[in-house]
């Protein structure tokens, strides 16, 4: 992993291992994503483009030449934050007690980028996400802040997913407003709407902070309806050495598959 920059770089062994324990960690206080997709790799920094094969492929034999038809060759992207270390604090500490809030910073920040490619896509790229695709189910949202709305949404949503032949790990994911409204006991039940929910569903219900208020989704998470392509998972790179002070990147390449849109509803 050359490419990194690591192995020339005048940063102590002992900073790297504080570096890289501080940003996965940072970043997984973020990271919703991953809790419910499959992850598929890490297939290499070098992979460029990843194939998206959509339910219904199938080769196209024409004149001499075969298509695959529903397969969708796009690039992979590059998500980035950077950040700086800088010389004089590092020589204040001898470099193995430093402060790494500007690195568990630049991770909360690329987590929080591949949170919103995961549900609103990337459409600079010409990708989906979750909440953007083509062929998506939509339901309309009830209200979560009173009666059993919430319950019965999800239950209603279960009900079309598994009469469209999605059947496995369903994951609930909501913005951190309705997440606040399940927090209430239900009337005559004694039990937090939360939980009620969380039946249904293994307990897979996540807050996700990249999600705009009022939103709320349930996906079939299985890996045939949809995953996450991870070329690079998150790491640090060094970039330079400025006015004697470091210049590093945090980054990872990465590509959500949506091969089944109506595997995902949508609460509008």
């Amino acid at each position: 992993m050359e490419y990194l920059g690591r192995d020339g770089a005048p940063l102590a062994g002992q900073l790297w291992n504080g570096i890289d324990d501080a940003v996965i960690k940072a970043a997984a206080n973020v990271l919703t994503g991953r809790r419910f997709l499959t992850l598929h790799g890490p297939v290499g920094a070098g992979a460029q483009f990843a194939k998206i094969d959509r339910k219904g492929k199938q080769e196209d034999f024409g004149d001499g030449f075969v298509k695959t038809a529903n397969r969708q060759v796009v690039e992979v992207p590059q998500l980035f934050a950077d950040f700086w270390l800088y010389w004089r604090d590092l020589e204040a500490t001898g470099g193995t007690g430093a402060d790494l809030s500007a690195a568990q910073f630049a991770a909360q920040t690329l987590a929080l980028q591949e949170d919103k490619m995961i549900y609103y896509g990337l459409p600079e790229l010409g990708l989906e996400g979750l909440l953007s695709a083509k062929g998506v189910t939509s339901l309309k949202r009830s209200d979560w802040g009173s009666g059993e709305g919430s319950f019965s949404d999800v239950a209603n949503a279960l009900a079309k997913l598994e009469q469209a032949g999605y059947v496995g790990r369903y994951a609930l994911i909501v913005s951190s407003d309705l997440f606040v409204q399940l927090q209430r006991i239900q009337p005559g039940v004694g039990l937090l709407e939360l939980d009620r929910v969380k039946s249904l569903l293994d307990k897979r219900v996540y807050k996700a902070t990249a999600l705009k208020p009022g939103t709320a989704l349930l996906v079939c998470a299985e890996p045939y309806c949809v995953d996450l392509l991870l070329g690079q998972d998150i790491t640090t790179a060094y970039l330079e050495q400025v006015d004697l002070n470091h210049h590093l990147r945090i980054m990872e390449t990465a590509l959500l598959r949506i091969k089944c849109p109506d595997a995902i509803v949508v609460f509008k």
